[in-house]
């Protein structure tokens, strides 16, 4: 797969350049793996729109500008499923405290049992002996990126074949992603081990891997292990309680800013900047974040790029912050005499733990911390409460509120 660009400008190019395939061709063959360099049945838009340097109302408009909206259904779910997931978590976000505190544990573990730590390095370097698992994991690490449908068999077998702790495998794929985000990759391998949808586990099937990677990769049943139950009785307690969405503070005109740009949100020229008084505006590098482990290279370079791109478009940023710690935020505002801090919202996940470590520190001087939130978000959350039915059932009155 050829190398990204991670700039806005490249994003829309790769939006363009594939809008004429995000009607029937996507519904037909999106769940088909071709491998490396083969990945033209989907988008790959993923890197850009986690950053948002495409946006999603943006590429559902697309779809259905170029298809109709009955021909882009299939495109425009799949689009709504990561504005669901995100949702979902932010409305428990006790599950994003639970994968981060388990991984605590799960890597105490791995650093003491010594045959744990091997079968793990094998999975994750590829040599396990199943052939098409070690090509989805020489491929992660190579590019960043793999098709859907290989990350749910590739999650089913680490899980259930290999019997390794999940958590150390979302991790591994956070730390390679170039789309890795939060919700998506924690929730998608809740999902694959029968902990989000509860007792409903997602089983790699000989069959339907060899049928869906055009038999590139013929397993044979006795490879793979039969998937009868999730890991549900790890939560014996079932899922926490929905909470409230978690409330915001508006950025206020006129009062001296600090404008802080976070690869949550690279599109930062969309909101209203006229009206505030910035003194100072700030990258803030902070995929090293998403690990206690080493994340990839390439993770860290696309986060880079992608902030750079985001800043050249509003002149510049004098700061480039690398997110230590927690109280240099706090210094950065006040050096710049500034009372508020102010960026696009920071959903659940690594950074989001990250600014409230800061919150002390900014409370001791005054600074307040504001987030501007997008339609997109304000028109899903509300109902990822539950299953994804109930938010593609209210699509349509989503879509009328987001779309121009």
């Amino acid at each position: 797969m050829p190398e990204m660009i991670a700039t806005r400008a490249a994003g829309e190019t790769k939006l363009t350049n594939f809008m004429p395939r995000m009607g029937r061709r996507y519904a037909n063959g999106r769940n088909t793996d071709h491998g490396p360099g083969g990945h033209t049945a989907v988008s790959v838009l993923s890197p850009y729109i986690r950053r948002r340097l495409v946006l999603e109302s943006d590429v559902v408009a697309a779809a259905i500008a170029a298809h109709g909206p009955e021909e882009a259904e299939k495109f425009v779910q799949e689009v709504v499923w990561r504005g669901y997931f995100k949702g979902w978590l932010e409305r428990r976000p006790q599950v994003w405290a639970s994968y981060r505190d388990g991984l605590e544990t799960d890597l105490a573990v791995l650093g003491t049992d010594r045959r744990l730590r091997r079968a793990v390095a094998d999975a994750e370097g590829g040599s396990t002996g199943i052939a098409c698992f070690d090509a989805w994991a020489e491929e992660l690490v190579d590019t960043g990126y793999l098709h859907n449908h290989a990350r749910m068999w590739f999650a089913s077998i680490w899980i259930f074949t290999l019997g390794l702790p999940w958590r150390v495998g979302a991790d591994f794929f956070f730390r390679h992603l170039l789309d890795g985000d939060p919700a998506s990759n924690t929730l998608g391998w809740r999902w694959v081990a029968g902990l989000h949808t509860r007792g409903k586990p997602y089983p790699a099937t000989a069959s339907n891997i060899a049928t869906f990677t055009n038999a590139r990769f013929t397993p044979r049943p006795s490879d793979l292990a039969e998937v009868t139950q999730g890991l549900e009785a790890s939560e014996p307690d079932g899922l926490p309680p929905v909470l409230p969405l978690r409330a915001i503070r508006a950025p206020e005109p006129g009062r001296p800013t600090a404008l802080l740009i976070t690869e949550d949100d690279c599109r930062v020229e969309d909101f209203a900047l006229s009206g505030l008084d910035i003194r100072s505006t700030a990258t803030l590098h902070a995929s090293h974040l998403r690990s206690p482990r080493v994340v990839a290279d390439a993770v860290v370079r696309f986060e880079a790029e992608a902030l750079a791109d985001a800043a050249a478009r509003l002149g510049g940023a004098d700061v480039v912050m690398q997110a230590g710690v927690p109280g240099d935020l706090a210094s950065w505002a006040a050096r710049a005499e500034a009372v508020q801090i102010v960026t696009p919202y920071v959903p659940e996940g690594p950074l989001r733990d990250w600014l409230r470590a800061a919150e002390p520190a900014l409370a001791a001087r005054g600074i307040v911390l504001c987030e501007w939130q997008r339609d997109w978000d304000r028109a899903i959350w509300p109902h990822a409460t539950a299953g994804f039915f109930k938010v593609k059932q209210k699509i349509p009155q989503i879509l009328e509120r987001v779309l121009p």
